[in-house]
C-alpha cells in the first residue's frame, strides 16, 4: 500500500485532483502501486523522483493519456475510471504540456492555439484568435503568431505549447518534464512562464527535476520511488528536514548533476 499524499490544509478541501489507490501495470511491470494523492484547487504540486519511478505515468493517467487498471481518479469533480469514461470532459478542464512540444508543424503558431477551442468547444474563429493572442502575449511571444513551429527555438515552441493549453481555459495545468528537451539557456524562459502562472493561482501538477523551480513555486513536493509515493510534504520538509534516505540521495545527485 502506497503512502497517501494529502496536498491540502483543510478538512474539506476543494479538490482539483483526487487519486485513490491507483494501480497500473505494463504487462508484468507494476508501474503504479496503490497511489493516492489529493491536490487542492489553487495549489502547485511538484512530482519528482528517479527515472522509472512512475511520475510521468501518474501525470499521464490524470489526463487519461494512460489507462490504469485499478483505483479512481477525479479531476475537477469528473470521475475518470479504468474504463476511461469521462476522459473527454477531464481533458477540457486539465491542460497538458509535454516533454516534446507536440505542436502541429504544418500549422502556424496562431492556428496551433485556435484549433482545439474551435473544434472541441465550438468557439468562433475570431473569438478563438483573440483568446490565442492574449495567451501568446502572456507567454511573451505574440510576434511569432504567424510563424510555423520549425521557425522557432525550443524555448519558444514550449511557450507556444503552454499558450495552446491555456487557450482551452483549463482549471488545472499538468506539466510532464516541460524543460527536459530544452537546451540549458532556454530552460529559464519556460520556467519564468510557469512561475507567472503559479503566481496567478493556477492549479499545477508538474513533473520536473528543476529543484530551483520546486523551491520557488511548489506548495508541496511529492517524491516517487518504484511506482509508489514515498514522501509528500512542503519544500522545507523536502529539502531541509528530510529523514528519507532515498530523497536525500536524490537531492544529492541533482545538486551534483
Amino acid at each position: 500500500m502506497g503512502l497517501t499524499a494529502k496536498i491540502a490544509d483543510t478538512s474539506e478541501p476543494n479538490l482539483a485532483v483526487s487519486i485513490r489507490d491507483v494501480n497500473k501495470w505494463y504487462g508484468h511491470h507494476h508501474a503504479l502501486k496503490s497511489v493516492s494523492l489529493d491536490v487542492e484547487a489553487g495549489r502547485r504540486v511538484v512530482v519528482c523522483g528517479p527515472s522509472g519511478s512512475g511520475k510521468s505515468t501518474l501525470i499521464r493517467c490524470i489526463n487519461g493519456l494512460e489507462e490504469f487498471q485499478k483505483g479512481d481518479i477525479v479531476v475537477d469533480g469528473v470521475p475518470l475510471r479504468p474504463d476511461m469514461k469521462g476522459v473527454e470532459k477531464v481533458r477540457e478542464n486539465a491542460g497538458m504540456v509535454f516533454q516534446q512540444f507536440n505542436l502541429f508543424p504544418h500549422l502556424t503558431v496562431l492556428d496551433n492555439c485556435t484549433l482545439a477551442p474551435m473544434l472541441v468547444k465550438k468557439v468562433p474563429k475570431a473569438a478563438a484568435q483573440e483568446t490565442a493572442m492574449r495567451f501568446l502575449e502572456k507567454v511573451r511571444i505574440p510576434e511569432q503568431a504567424g510563424k510555423f513551429p520549425g521557425q522557432l527555438s525550443g524555448g519558444q515552441q514550449q511557450r507556444v505549447a503552454i499558450a495552446r493549453a491555456l487557450c482551452m481555459m483549463p482549471k488545472i495545468m499538468l506539466f510532464d518534464e516541460p524543460t527536459s528537451a530544452l537546451d540549458p539557456e532556454m530552460v529559464n524562459e519556460v520556467l519564468d512562464t510557469m512561475i507567472e502562472l503559479a503566481r496567478e493561482g493556477m492549479t499545477m501538477v508538474c513533473v520536473t527535476h528543476e529543484m530551483g523551480f520546486a523551491r520557488k513555486v511548489a506548495d508541496s513536493i511529492v517524491f516517487m520511488d518504484a511506482g509508489a509515493i514515498s514522501f509528500a510534504g512542503t519544500p522545507q520538509q523536502f529539502f531541509e528536514n528530510n529523514d528519507n534516505a532515498r530523497v536525500r540521495d536524490f537531492i544529492g545527485k541533482i545538486n551534483h548533476a
